[in-house]
């Protein structure tokens, strides 16, 4: 056949052939490859229905403290409360993740998740005011959630073939990007007319769904052991998991590359101090607050629309060393700029950056960990990602106020690329990473 020849295509009942553009856009959207999988469809779905959920229980909590004390330093406690569960059953979740079957796992937590969400109804409602009450199952909700993230992100590999895993990942950082923008809006939309309780209750019907929905996945067993020895959780198995990536460089870059954008190029910390003081907000908050604090999310959510222009790259190490100092350099174009648009426009290229990021590293783990390792990586990555923003906020803040904002905004940026570029070098074997055949998906049909 001619090359310039228009071929039927198969299945067209006249045999026409759609247009090429529209082939391209439709390419460009959104992955839905995985979608075909029932048992990931249903994983995904459960993510769907909590995704606005937890954003209304986020916005429920910090309001509920304030609202009882009147004091902000009380609301920056409830990081607090939230960080330090989170981080140590996240590490221990992780090493029961690779003990334990995943899907039951899931299904525990997730009923945990739920409870923890009626109990904190439950003081709203009856009109409590103890602070600490609140506290305590903020606490107890982050341990459980802590436990969840690791099994959610270690079954995926189990769910779906390891070619679309990226795909995977971009649907579940897509669904969860839109809920951290409308999750707000409707905890705002809410709490005037059905009052702030609410917002609990609604998250804890979303959880029950979540967990009828994982309920229907199939069973996930841990990895046999060569000798078929039964799985542990304890500290041995976390310092296992440490020693694993200790030597597995592909691994530890991976992580590393997070560690660095977030901690040195995350300058949200001094978002109200540029707002007032170089974009003109009044006192107390305006217009350009709220577009810095929207730009990055709007921008990550963006991307994820458009996730088929990018999750079928094979390079994913040099597509996550790329996206990184891409990261960089948006965020010290923020640094620079001194009109309220140009500035929304690198934090927006920042949030389509790092969802490109986000998606291949989150790839990258699934596949390059073996699967008797994939929870107790997960639990790490857990840790990361939690902590990395938290400590970008100490040490922006901290050189905001004894260089300038802009100063530290761009110099993080830059260091970002400058410090990426090293750490490849160092690794080179992450620049040419492509993913490998992993175990075979349980629960295709």
């Amino acid at each position: 056949m001619p090359p310039d020849a228009d071929p039927t295509t198969p299945g067209r009942p006249d045999g026409a052939q759609p247009r090429r553009g529209w082939h391209t856009w439709r390419a460009a959207l959104v992955d839905t490859r995985p979608l075909r999988r029932p048992a990931y469809r249903r994983l995904w779905a459960s993510t769907v229905v909590t995704a606005i959920g937890s954003q209304l229980t986020a916005v429920a909590v910090p309001m509920q403290i304030f609202d009882d004390t009147g004091s902000s330093a009380w609301v920056g406690a409830s990081g607090a409360a939230a960080l330090v569960p989170l981080v140590i059953f996240g590490l221990w979740g992780g090493s029961v993740a690779d003990a334990v079957d995943r899907r039951t796992l899931l299904v525990v937590t997730n009923a945990g998740i739920a409870v923890t969400s009626l109990l904190l109804w439950l003081q709203a409602f009856s009109g409590s005011r103890s602070v600490w009450v609140v506290l305590a199952l903020l606490a107890l909700q982050q341990a459980c959630f802590g436990l969840n993230a690791p099994a959610r992100g270690a079954i995926v590999p189990r769910l779906v073939p390891v070619e679309e895993l990226p795909a995977a990942g971009a649907l579940n950082s897509t669904v969860m990007g839109l809920g951290s923008v409308l999750g707000p809006l409707a905890a705002g939309t809410l709490i005037p007319v059905a009052g702030l309780p609410t917002l609990y209750l609604v998250d804890t019907a979303a959880l029950l769904v979540a967990v009828v929905a994982v309920s229907r996945l199939p069973a996930v067993p841990p990895a046999p052991t060569a000798d078929g020895a039964r799985r542990t959780a304890g500290p041995r198995s976390i310092v296992d998991g440490v020693r694993y990536l200790s030597v597995h460089g592909v691994l530890l870059v991976s992580f590393l590359a997070d560690i660095l954008a977030m901690v040195l190029g995350m300058p949200r910390a001094l978002f109200p101090e540029l707002a007032e003081r170089t974009f003109g907000d009044p006192p107390g908050g305006g217009l350009a607050l709220g577009v810095l604090f929207a730009a990055i999310p709007a921008g990550a959510l963006l991307a994820g629309f458009l996730s088929g222009s990018f999750t079928r790259i094979h390079r994913q190490g040099a597509a996550v060393a790329v996206a990184v100092c891409a990261w960089g350099l948006a965020v010290a174009g923020f640094g620079l700029s001194v009109s309220l648009p140009v500035a929304a426009l690198f934090l927006g290229l920042a949030g389509a950056a790092d969802m490109v990021s986000m998606v291949f590293r989150g790839a990258l783990l699934q596949q390059a960990a073996a699967d008797e390792m994939r929870g107790r990586m997960q639990g790490v990555f857990t840790v990361v990602v939690s902590g990395g923003p938290r400590l970008a906020d100490l040490l922006h803040g901290t050189l905001g106020q004894a260089l300038g904002a802009r100063v530290a905004v761009t110099g993080g940026g830059l260091l970002v690329v400058v410090g990426m570029t090293a750490v490849v070098l160092w690794r080179p074997e992450f620049w040419r990473y492509r993913p490998r055949s992993a175990l075979a998906p349980a629960g295709r049909s």
